[in-house]
């Protein structure tokens, strides 16, 4: 062996013995090629939700409907047709008619004699980017405001798919972060106690994390539903939702905390601090609950696609959101009817988005708990 490639590995040795917690487990992340994809595709999907207000080209709801394109089948650009090419993008005109044979649904009938080009930067609806920025300009659209241009197609209401599908993303990212965040907050103060402290402080504490285990979601959300009044808002369903999902997301991310603590409590660092009057609080919070941050990440991630899992099933048995708040559950109760499946098939294209979404997350979180094994490199 060269004198070279002896240095390089003990280089190699020096950066593997002094990189912190979080570099190592980078370090064994980025060797997972399916991770790596997932992650990509991962932020790909949460940016696309952010910036849904402008990449979609109109309004999600009822007020960015297209009256003359119901049920509408997906527009594709394209660049060139029986009358040449163009260097700009563009969709045909589209004749659309209805009989008895068709029992009566539209079919459409491209005209390649019409080109409605498409413009990019274009001024339409207003909306707040990112919530405080005002604006109006979107990453495309046609041409003059008289034809609208719908990539995945129209509803029965004549709302945009495309547009609708961003918003969706967004929605359901939003309530399985607040779902999160909730569980989160309850499992490290729960779980922190029970586990620095224990004894019957933590009997009585696992008796109430094992109660809340036994509670099943769907029917809690239906017994609450009945009492929800009518007139509420679709916000105050989102809160709502969220809070649930919160409620009762914690226990199994408590019972790792809690775990994890009786095992440290008794270390010498604690025994450190509390001979240097430390608080019982600022111990937990400085010293116990840092020495494992990235296994609470990795839990975070893990349990991310089970709150949009809930939330998507919820609104897609009723229980959850409603129209006209755009969320994957709500769009996924259009599929439900045999007519959408026959006619319609364009409705299915927010499923793939969903199952994108999910999967993503299942490949990210499995990637970062192997990484984050301290013996995953001795395995190999």
């Amino acid at each position: 062996m060269s004198a070279k490639t002896m240095k390089s590995l003990q280089q190699d040795k020096e950066t593997y013995f002094t990189a912190s917690q979080s570099q190592l487990i980078w370090a064994r992340f980025k060797k997972q090629r399916a991770a790596m994809i997932a992650a990509g595709v991962l932020v790909f999907i949460i940016v696309i939700g952010i910036l849904a207000p402008a990449l979609s080209p109109y309004d999600p709801t009822i007020a960015g409907r297209d009256r003359d394109y119901l049920n509408g089948a997906p527009q594709i650009p394209q660049f060139c047709d029986k009358n040449g090419c163009s260097l700009r993008p563009f969709i045909h005109g589209v004749e659309r008619t209805r009989s008895a044979e068709t029992n009566f649904r539209w079919v459409e009938e491209p005209n390649e004699d019409i080109r409605h080009y498409i413009a990019f930067f274009v001024e339409g609806s207003e909306f707040d980017l990112f919530g405080v920025i005002p604006m109006d300009t979107h990453l495309f659209g046609l041409q003059g405001d008289e034809k609208m241009i719908h990539l995945f197609g129209t509803d029965s209401a004549g709302k945009d798919i495309f547009s609708r599908t961003l918003h969706a993303i967004f929605t359901s990212l939003q309530i399985g972060t607040l779902g999160v965040l909730i569980s989160f907050v309850l499992a490290l103060i729960i779980g922190g106690v029970s586990g620095y402290y224990g004894g019957r402080l933590d009997s009585v504490i696992q008796m109430v994390t094992d109660a809340v285990r036994t509670i099943p979601a769907i029917p809690l959300v239906m017994s609450v539903a009945a009492f929800v009044p009518t007139e509420w808002t679709s916000e105050q369903r989102f809160f709502m939702i969220a809070i649930i999902l919160g409620l009762i997301g914690w226990p199994t991310l408590a019972r790792r905390v809690r775990t994890h603590l009786l095992t440290e409590r008794n270390q010498e660092y604690v025994l450190a601090a509390q001979l240097c009057g430390a608080s019982s609080s600022h111990i937990i919070r400085r010293h116990l609950l840092p020495s494992f941050t990235s296994y609470i990440i990795v839990d975070l991630v893990i349990s991310f696609p089970y709150m949009v899992l809930t939330e998507t099933g919820l609104s897609f048995i009723g229980l959850g959101l409603k129209d006209p708040v755009n969320s994957l559950g709500v769009m996924l109760q259009n599929v439900t009817k045999a007519d959408v499946l026959l006619n319609y098939q364009w409705y299915f294209i927010p499923v793939l988005f969903f199952v994108a979404l999910v999967m993503a997350f299942v490949f990210v979180g499995d990637g970062l708990r192997d990484a984050a094994d301290p013996y995953s490199d001795s395995k190999k």
